[in-house]
């Protein structure tokens, strides 16, 4: 043996003993060693691809894959799989197609790469496919697997049974609530979550720490939330919700969804929480991690709490990527561009991008039609709605609900004549094309109106329409033999046999008692009319029922009360009107003069010119009648305080 084959030899023994150990980072050393001298062993070259693999180390394998294209031709697996860890789905998906006949490895990697471009139908047969003819110990993992595709399948609208499976972990019910979720099962998919949160429990030790279980626990809670959401219990969500976020898990698609749902539940308020949510959730390594349907649901939402905040250029620009990047969103995107460019007052702009859309996608048209009329109506131009919906086709047209819109535009503006030639011709047009569907409050507001405009004739002919889809309707049969009446008596007498006899109608009304009743005298009467017993009394014995019950109601005395003194004849009167509250009012008045304000009686003297003499009247006055007052105050002041001082 020379000595080049010797050191190999040497080499290989050492790798497969740090290979049985699971120590790959000396197993890597030794391949690179072998390599080196080496460089054309497939062997050395196949164990470093698989070390660094393990090492999680995706970016070197596919640099070692360039630097030695020859030695990796039958490693196209793991080149698949280290793409597929790069997120570089479609280039991992060209390397497995170009494997002939693929080994069941290759075709389980294959569903993995289906499932994250999101062709679900070609995932779920490669499973099915691997799952028939493997047996190992990955079996519950690929039903798992399975039953998620399936949930996804339902979701994008394809109606997939949930096959049955064989295992019963947590992980497969949670799929199973969510299977139920897309069905619109909101309380089975409730009981569903309830009994894999119960499994998923029972699954751990009892010594497992707690932060270990509500890791794997918080993907249920979620969904839990989700389901309470849906309902309306609103409170109930935001309660899980939060409580997600502040054990800060590791998953971080998992708190974008939780972000995501409370500003869905936030709407208009909490806007400064809101737009923090949105900054945690649209950052480029969680995007990444959503789905399409996730990553679209998101959009519409950061669009939504954009123009809450008023900030309309970013909504704009939000709702052009999203006709970009979603084209099946294109009818949301539309209509929030229009709500942003009417909040702008560019009223004409927004009618014009709706007509636009319209036309260009003939599918979205009535939708398109009945924003634009919505947007006339916010700004009063009634007429100009009335003419929009009146230029639909008769497919749209003749639906209940845009026939209730346009009669109300009618005879808003003053065309009554109009909205009954509007009924006339959808009672016949859905006579004619036998219209599938709940019909019968287009029947009967037609009838309504008919016959408050004075067409009978065309008004029976609704009602008979209504007969049709219930024959015992008697008010119907009434007002078709009201209607009749007006222009076909015999017709009329002849439906008037179909109508029950009184007592049908009323079994349970006894007529005399009904007459002998004292209803006219109202409810008080017919309760006390209730009370009375009708039990007839025996001879000899005394009538109960007569005796007068005393009252236990307390009569209250006023205070001091003597019952040998009158009262008072002025008791009822108020105290301004009573003869002690007018003296007390006479002696406190008694001083008070009617001259000048705060004048005494001689300064008055001095002023009153019919007690002056000729010629007297006086230039000047030594004491004003205000510092008199003044000074008998201070008196008063100055005698109180002596008062207080001998008291003291």
């Amino acid at each position: 043996m020379e000595q080049g084959d010797a050191n190999r030899h040497n080499l290989y023994v050492e790798l497969q003993k740090y290979g049985q150990v699971g120590d790959h980072e000396r197993t890597l050393k030794i391949a690179n060693k072998i390599l080196h001298s080496f460089p054309q062993d497939a062997k050395a070259f196949h164990v470093r691809i698989y070390s660094l693999i393990h090492l999680s180390r995706f970016e070197d394998v596919l640099l070692a894959f360039k630097k030695h294209p020859d030695l990796g031709q039958s490693l196209e697996f793991e080149k698949a799989y280290a793409m597929y860890r790069l997120n570089k789905i479609k280039e991992a998906l060209e390397v497995l197609e170009a494997v002939r006949d693929p080994p069941l490895k290759v075709t389980e990697l294959k569903a993995q790469v289906y499932y994250r471009l999101e062709r679900f139908q070609e995932c779920f047969d490669a499973y099915r496919e691997v799952i028939k003819l493997t047996d190992d110990d990955f079996d519950d993992e690929r039903q798992t697997n399975l039953a998620a595709i399936v949930v996804n399948l339902c979701a994008n609208g394809k109606d997939q049974e949930m096959p049955r499976f064989t295992s019963d972990t947590y992980e497969l019910a949670y799929n199973e609530a969510c299977h139920l979720i897309a069905k619109g099962k909101y309380s089975d998919a409730e009981k569903k979550l309830k009994y894999a949160e119960k499994v998923c429990r029972d699954a751990f030790d009892d010594d497992a720490p707690v932060e270990e279980i509500d890791e794997e626990l918080n993907i249920i809670k979620l969904q839990q939330a989700y389901v309470y959401h849906v309902q309306g219990r609103e409170k109930e969500a935001l309660q899980i919700y939060s409580s997600i976020l502040k054990k800060k898990p590791n998953d971080i698609a998992l708190l974008a969804v939780a972000n995501n749902n409370i500003v869905a539940i936030n709407r208009d308020q909490n806007l400064f929480d809101s737009k923090k949510k949105m900054k945690a959730t649209i950052n480029e390594a969680t995007q990444l991690k959503l789905t399409a349907s996730q990553k679209r649901t998101v959009s519409i939402n950061n669009c939504l709490l954009n123009i809450y905040t008023n900030q309309g250029d970013h909504a704009l620009a939000i709702c052009d990527d999203l006709m970009t990047k979603h084209p099946e969103a294109k009818e949301t995107a539309v209509l929030m561009k229009a709500a942003v460019l009417m909040r702008e007052g560019k009223a004409e702009e927004a009618r014009k991008l709706l007509e636009k859309v319209g036309k260009e996608a003939p599918s979205i048209g009535l939708k398109m039609c009945l924003a634009k009329v919505q947007l006339l109506l916010l700004e009063g131009m009634l007429w100009e709605a009335r003419k929009e919906l009146a230029t639909l086709d008769d497919d749209s047209l003749f639906k209940p609900g845009i026939v209730s819109a346009l009669v109300t535009l009618y005879l808003e503006v003053g065309e009554p004549e109009q909205a009954a030639k509007l009924f006339e011709k959808a009672v016949s047009w859905n006579q004619k094309n036998k219209t599938v569907g709940d019909l019968s409050a287009l029947w009967r507001q037609a009838a309504d109106f008919h016959l408050r405009s004075g067409k009978p004739q065309v008004a029976a002919n609704s009602l008979e329409e209504l007969l049709k889809m219930n024959s015992r309707d008697v008010i119907t049969l009434a007002r078709l033999i009201i209607a009749y009446a007006q222009f076909d008596t015999e017709k009329a007498n002849r439906l008037s046999k179909e109508l029950p006899h009184l007592v049908d109608l009323t079994p349970n009304i006894d007529a005399g008692a009904l007459e002998s009743s004292s209803w006219m005298m109202g409810l008080k009467a017919i309760k006390k009319a209730a009370k009375v017993d009708p039990v007839q009394q025996t001879p000899g014995t005394p009538n109960v029922s007569a005796k007068k019950k005393k009252s236990r109601r307390r009569k209250r005395l006023p205070k001091n009360y003597d019952p040998n003194v009158d009262p008072d004849p002025e008791r009822w009167l108020p105290k301004r009107e009573r003869s002690t509250f007018k003296k007390k009012k006479d002696r406190r008045n008694k001083e008070v003069g009617k001259g000048t304000q705060g004048g005494s009686a001689h300064a008055a003297d001095q002023y009153d010119i019919t007690k002056m003499a000729s010629g007297s009247l006086k230039k000047e006055v030594t004491t004003s009648p205000i510092s008199e007052v003044r000074q008998s105050q201070q008196l008063r002041k100055a005698q109180q305080k002596k008062k207080k001082k001998g008291k003291r």
